[in-house]
């Protein structure tokens, strides 16, 4: 069975990297981040932290110099990118395939000043991907949390975005991390895939612990 994800999360600096890495172990899968914005480049830092010699990384459609949102870095290197630039690279085809995003849902990928823009959800939704949402615990994550899958629940009744399931990182909180269950379950019939603890280095060997505990 193939296994093809698009990870997404809450926010800015959640663990998307961390994540797409672990998943990438746990189905030896190619992986592939259409917007870079800055260094140090996500394809390196993923490829780091794998052991298996199977998984291909692929190249980024677009790569900015600038670490900001895609939006305002592409405008700095003069480059305007639209939804249609994008299609899941020929050498995922029959592949495991493990996309990572830019930011959260709500990044934009362009701006124009009339008002109308394209986000990071909307790429999600026209990759036809599943979706995997990493939600890092702070003051405040459930709001954030709940505000990102109800945008979520939104587009899966209105168009077709499928949450595959939601992964927690950082330190445990249990009466926020039921909250955040029972929301999924009974709004979007998903669960949560996988819990990170907050770890003081992030090694290969943590990242094959963690591919082991998967449960897709």
């Amino acid at each position: 069975m193939q296994h093809q994800y698009f990870i997404s999360a809450i926010g800015t600096d959640s663990g998307k990297t961390l994540v797409s890495a672990i998943l990438v172990e746990h189905l030896k899968a190619h992986y592939w981040k259409p917007i870079q914005a800055g260094l140090p480049k996500d394809t390196d830092q993923v490829k780091e932290l794998i052991s298996n010699k199977n998984s291909i990384f692929l190249k980024e459609r677009f790569c900015l110099s600038a670490p900001m949102s895609p939006h305002a870095a592409a405008k700095i290197d003069k480059i305007e990118i639209k939804l249609s630039d994008f299609e899941l690279p020929i050498e995922s085809k029959n592949q495991n395939l493990i996309v990572e995003g830019a930011g959260g849902l709500f990044v934009p990928i362009n701006y124009s000043k009339n008002g109308k823009a394209d986000y990071v959800i909307d790429l999600i939704e026209d990759l036809k991907l599943p979706l995997i949402l990493v939600c890092n615990l702070y003051l405040g994550s459930i709001n954030h949390t709940i505000l990102s899958l109800e945008a979520i629940k939104n587009r899966n009744e209105n168009r077709n975005i499928n949450l595959k399931g939601i992964i927690l990182n950082g330190e445990s909180n249990p009466d926020s991390e039921q909250i955040i269950e029972d929301y999924i379950i009974h709004n979007l019939n998903s669960k949560i895939i996988l819990r990170i603890k907050q770890e003081k280095e992030i090694t290969k060997e943590i990242v094959k612990r963690y591919a082991s505990q998967i449960i897709l």
